[in-house]
């Protein structure tokens, strides 16, 4: 007989989605211009040449989506806001018209019975501010200060779950320094600067927010794969700490520890500090390891990190077969059990007081029946309801995602939602995983999935 797995009654259900991705109404009622703008227009850089001028439509079609989301019996909406449309130049006059829209959405969700969880940022940067030098400019930090101030006096009587960015990493690295996302910079100490910009404009934000919306949960959310060394070799170990420049750099800071001697050093090596770390000033990393609430982790794969082969030792730890069920359309390797230990390695490292899984999903491109992106989905819950019988404080999960949306540098070739999107029509369709996911939320719970045997690698 098949084992069913209940969550706690109090456990958050969501779906996430971010602004660029579905909301359209690129330059209307007085939005400014954004680095996404700027860079989907640029030739070259988006598959097929797409962009987010319209993408999924919700700036006109956001009471069809909330109705979506009632449907499916949501507990909460994880979304972002767009910066440039409530401050078109990143400070300054604030555009009353985007800020409307966002407060009609809050609204709209809390009639619904659906809790807002508001990132401020996903990426999508005023334009105004990049031509300052964007996230390499300190000056963005404090920009970013004022856009939490204004937002959070705003919606804070209503919000009281706000994420201040979602996966710093994703653009230090893609964004400044391998310029295959916005705003294309390939420079690795602007990188290194941006790295620290966004985490003290975060810890700028947190008291500001907590100042605005009384009671409110602040936290950030990070990215974070299973990553394990290819063998026991010197070569693979070192590769694998080596890559821990996507979590370790942003984690350490925020928990108190500063940034990673080792990686300093790794970097070191690599050009990034031609005056040193004179970036970072008296009282930021203070102001970095600001106590939040909680924790948001965004977790997609396994990476097995194999440095050559070589004089190398054999490879002990294989990625699975690569076939349609073990591998996405992402060709990111389906590795539920992989959640549990991301779960694990931060709270007994870190000791966040609650998680919350802001992103988990896989792109699949089956318009409706999507049975690969359901079995996804249901090892992945399989490993949360694993961490809660461990005592980690799992407190929601948000599938990625609510819709079919813009993905960034691959424009609409990849699928991530649970409700099909016709970006020609801006129909939407239940997808089978989304009517699976709202099954698992009326009955708080689903059926188990074997764990793997042996070691988690």
């Amino acid at each position: 007989m098949t084992e069913f797995l209940h969550f706690p009654p109090s456990f958050t259900w969501g779906a996430a989605t971010a602004s660029y991705q579905i909301e359209g109404g690129w330059n209307e009622d007085g939005k400014g211009e954004s680095v996404w703008d700027r860079f989907s227009h640029t030739p070259g850089k988006v598959f097929n040449g797409d962009t987010g001028d319209v993408a999924c439509d919700h700036y006109h079609r956001w009471r069809e989506d909330v109705e979506l989301m009632k449907s499916l019996g949501l507990k909460a909406y994880r979304f972002s806001l767009s910066w440039a449309r409530i401050l078109p130049q990143g400070r300054g006059e604030v555009n009353q018209a985007g800020l409307n829209f966002y407060s009609n959405l809050v609204d709209a969700l809390l009639e619904a019975g659906i809790t807002p969880f508001i990132t401020l940022f996903h990426w999508d940067l005023p334009q105004a501010l990049q031509d300052e030098g964007g996230w390499a400019n300190r000056n963005t930090a404090l920009a970013f200060a004022e856009y939490a101030d204004v937002v959070s006096k705003a919606l804070g009587d209503r919000v009281k779950h706000w994420i201040t960015h979602n996966e710093p990493s994703v653009v230090t690295w893609l964004g400044y320094l391998n310029g295959i996302h916005a705003p294309g910079v390939q420079d690795l100490p602007s990188a290194v600067k941006t790295a620290h910009h966004l985490l003290l404009s975060h810890g700028w934000a947190v008291p500001l927010i907590r100042h605005n919306s009384p009671q409110a949960e602040v936290g950030i959310t990070l990215n974070i794969n299973w990553t394990v060394p290819g063998s026991n070799s010197r070569a693979d170990r070192d590769l694998h700490r080596q890559g821990e420049v996507w979590t370790r750099w942003f984690f350490d800071p925020l928990y108190g520890f500063g940034y990673p001697s080792d990686l300093q050093a790794d970097l070191q090596a690599r050009g990034a500090f031609p005056t040193g770390m004179d970036f970072v000033q008296a009282g930021d990393m203070h102001a970095i390891q600001v106590p939040t609430d909680f924790v948001g982790l965004n977790y997609y794969q396994r990476q097995v990190m194999r440095a050559g082969e070589e004089g190398n030792e054999p490879q002990t730890a294989f990625p699975q077969e690569k076939t349609p069920q073990n591998y996405t359309e992402f060709n990111w390797e389906n590795y539920g059990h992989g959640l549990f230990g991301v779960l694990s390695r931060v709270y007994f490292h870190y000791l966040p007081p609650k998680i919350y899984v802001t992103e988990n999903g896989a792109s699949y491109s089956a318009p409706l029946h999507d049975e690969l992106r359901t079995a996804y989905l249901q090892s992945h819950l399989s490993a949360c309801q694993r961490a809660l019988q461990a005592g980690i404080p799992l407190e929601g999960y948000f599938v990625w995602s609510l819709m079919d949306n813009f993905e960034w540098a691959e424009g609409y070739r990849q699928r991530f939602g649970i409700t099909w999107v016709n970006f020609e029509t801006g129909e939407r369709t239940l997808k089978d995983s989304g009517k699976w996911y709202a099954e698992v939320i009326r009955r708080n719970g689903l059926e188990a999935t074997p764990a793997p045997q042996g070691a988690i690698r």
